[in-house]
């Protein structure tokens, strides 16, 4: 057989995407199944007393579910702090306060009318920099404050390497919360199966760890709740915790018949998290040779009114905050904080896109006062094999940074940029480049408890004629069957056609983590190869089938000392950098995004072409980020309900040419070298972006989204100002 991996062989989920076989979860209906629909809170704070009587009282409902049918009405990702149906107390609009369910669609939604909610308000506290004060109003008021964590990092002396410097740069970032803006709502249908299971078909990241949060709710052993899994019309993050899966459940428990659920869009902005937003306060300094002797970083982040994943993504930004970089001295404070506010959890980047957008501007301003190339100042610093991190640990093998820089400057022509400027499609349009780089971590950090298993099996008589891979990686767009499937063909040395992965069924197949910190592509694509390798022996031996289970566990991590922050956070990470180059239109503030090049350090390439797509959509949704995605909440409220609100970019705003350039750096860890890419390709744009406008019109922005007025008013006070 030829290899497979490395090889840009069709996706297999492919052609029944396009001509509709495929199921998604809101196309998935089962006879006589009931309908649901939930009722949200309209005030972000306030006391709450629900009466349901009128809602039961109209033909065609079944009932009508409060948190007092919830036997543990809590649930959440780490912490267990949300009620499934707030009861006394709303602390959002993203609550639910009851769900009804009738015969029809059309029913359920006429009874959520008639249910009556009685408000009282209470303060409302939307900035976590003054919910973090004390005497704030506190979100859950038994907690005693509203800083759900914070962490520390404290290397080396920094008032010593602030003294050493002969250039400081020090300023102020925002980075807003932002909508994962997947294109397919969230949706799915309970049931009761044949051996007496709660059984959710639904779309998310993690079904075990689904399957594990309904149990708790629902006082059932775990082995009495199944989920299954249908591929996600996208997720970035936004389908990590539980949406319909855990009411569903409850619905199709209390009366034994099939109900379906399906968010509109307005609810699926309303009722999933959100990237958190984050304000920054960064320090940085360095000598004349441009070598850098100290950070300070403040960090500050709005949680919402849950916690989700907070604490996880506080302490990744925590960490990176510093960037790819050797900094002998380094101070940082973070703090995660409960407000009023839509809960933040994970998305794309978790936590790495906030941390980098400060550090990389730092750098870029730092280059410009130094009079230095941006590119050389950050070659002169980037992290290489054996570095030590601000965490007093060394950095894991297969350390790639630097040749991306290589790279993606040598690819883009940035060393010519000052000869050889980008010509702007009008005359008047001024143009610019910018460059950022940046790391992220593959895998769990801080010691999360990381695995992936895999039950391999082989088929046939005198030959493998069919390879079963079953796994719990759940595919939301981004390939992972795929991957997983070449990892599987490589290992047996079959063709790719030749294995088939089974579909997720938490009844069937084993847990193989969540689809979230670019991690499937090493972690189970090991957890696969380990069990391939030992299902081939086991057919060489002569069993028939041959089937093998196998775990696959990593070097262990561990969290931050609580005075030092000193750990071993990580045991793989990612690299990447990236150059863009815009066109600002002088008399409308106009930014137009016309080329991106992109170097990411893959460890070992599995599938061109999937990772290409995968720097594409990074890309554009790095640029939404940047330029255009403006999530506005104003004293609680959600004011941008819907796509015509809530704009994203489109195929018109994508840039025309993005160079994607593979770098492979072999993992040691990973199987074939491959290591994760996913979240990388979004993380390092925005900064590049905003250097490129910088560069372009002589002003720097410090937060985001830099929209057209935003550009037009500042060249405007930059024109009156001289």
């Amino acid at each position: 057989m030829g290899k497979v991996v490395g090889e840009s062989v069709a996706r297999n989920d492919a052609m029944d995407k396009v001509t509709g076989r495929l199921k998604f979860p809101g196309d998935i209906s089962i006879t006589g199944q009931l309908y649901a629909k939930l009722l949200w809170s309209e005030h972000p704070h306030a006391r709450i007393h629900v009466d349901t009587s009128a809602a039961e009282a109209v033909p065609g409902v079944l009932a009508v579910f409060t948190g007092k049918d919830v036997p543990c009405n809590e649930f959440g990702l780490i912490f267990k702090d949300q009620p499934v149906f707030s009861v006394t107390v709303a602390r959002s609009v993203g609550d639910p306060l009851a769900m009804v369910v009738a015969e029809t669609e059309e029913i359920a939604d006429e009874a959520r009318g008639a249910i009556r909610v009685s408000y009282e308000d209470l303060p409302v506290v939307t900035d976590p920099r003054e919910a973090m004060k004390p005497g704030a109003r506190l979100v859950h008021e038994h907690k005693g404050t509203n800083v759900l964590k914070s962490y520390r990092i404290r290397k080396g002396d920094v008032q010593k390497g602030f003294a050493e410097a002969d250039v400081i740069v020090e300023d102020d970032y925002f980075t807003p919360i932002t909508e994962q803006a997947f294109l397919q709502p969230e949706a799915g249908v309970a049931y009761i199966d044949e051996q007496g299971r709660v059984t959710v078909h639904s779309a998310g990241q993690w079904p075990h760890d689904d399957r594990e949060q309904i149990a708790h709710a629902l006082q059932l052993p775990v082995d009495q709740v199944r989920v299954i899994y249908t591929p996600a019309g996208g997720a970035f993050g936004g389908r990590e915790d539980l949406s319909v899966q855990l009411v569903l459940a409850l619905a199709a428990w209390k009366l034994h018949r099939p109900v379906k659920m399906v968010w509109s869009r307005e609810e699926s902005i309303r009722g999933h998290h959100k990237r958190h937003a984050f304000y920054i306060h960064h320090k940085i300094g360095a000598k004349k040779s441009g070598e850098l002797t100290a950070a300070e970083v403040e960090l500050v982040a709005d949680c919402g009114a849950y916690a989700s994943s907070s604490t996880a993504v506080l302490a990744n930004a925590v960490l990176l905050c510093p960037g790819p970089y050797q900094v002998p001295n380094v101070c940082v404070d973070g703090h995660v904080v409960y407000t009023n506010n839509i809960r933040a959890g994970a998305m794309r980047g978790f936590g790495a896109p906030q941390a980098v957008f400060a550090a990389e501007l730092q750098m870029s301003k730092l280059a410009e006062k130094l009079g230095m190339d941006p590119a050389v100042l950050r070659l002169k610093n980037v992290l290489v094999e054996g570095s030590t991190l601000a965490t007093n640990t060394v950095v894991p093998a297969g350390v790639g940074v630097r040749e991306t820089l290589l790279e993606v400057t040598e690819a883009s022509g940035w060393s010519d940029r000052g000869s050889t400027r980008p010509i702007a499609s009008k005359p008047s349009w001024r143009t610019g480049v910018g460059l950022a780089c940046g790391w992220k971590n593959v895998g769990y950090s801080f010691g999360f408890p990381e695995q992936s298993s895999c039950i391999a099996e082989l088929h046939g008589a005198q030959q493998i004629e069919r390879a079963v891979i079953k796994i719990g990686a759940s595919e939301v767009g981004q390939g992972v069957s795929t991957i997983l499937a070449q990892i599987a063909a490589e290992t047996l040395r079959v063709p790719f056609e030749t294995v088939q992965v089974h579909e997720i069924d938490t009844s069937i197949v084993p847990d193989a983590g969540s689809s979230s910190a670019s991690r499937h592509s090493l972690m189970s694509g090991n957890a696969v190869k380990g069990a391939c390798e030992r299902a081939l022996e086991a057919w060489h031996s002569g069993q028939r089938p041959a089937v093998v289970k196998y775990q696959y566990v990593p070097p262990k991590t561990s969290p931050f000392d609580p005075e030092t922050g000193e750990c071993y956070p990580n045991f793989s990470y990612g690299y990447a950098s990236q150059v863009a180059e815009v066109e600002v239109d002088p008399q409308t503030g106009e930014v137009a995004l016309t080329r991106v090049v992109a170097a990411h350090d893959m460890g070992k390439t599995i599938n061109p072409q999937t990772t290409e797509g995968q720097v594409h959509g990074g890309v554009v949704m790095a640029q939404g980020w940047a330029l255009i995605e403006d999530f506005i909440q104003q004293d609680g409220y959600i004011k941008t309900r819907r796509f015509s609100e809530y704009l994203i970019p489109t195929s018109m705003d994508a840039p025309k040419d993005i160079q994607s350039c593979l770098v492979e750096i072999a993992d040691p860890l990973g199987p074939y070298g491959a290591r994760g890419v996913g979240e990388m390709t979004m993380m390092l744009l925005a900064p590049a972006i905003l250097d490129a406008i910088h560069d372009a019109t002589g002003i720097w922005f410090n937060k985001m989204p830099v929209k057209a007025e935003d550009v037009l008013l500042a060249l405007k006070r930059k024109s009156r100002t001289g």
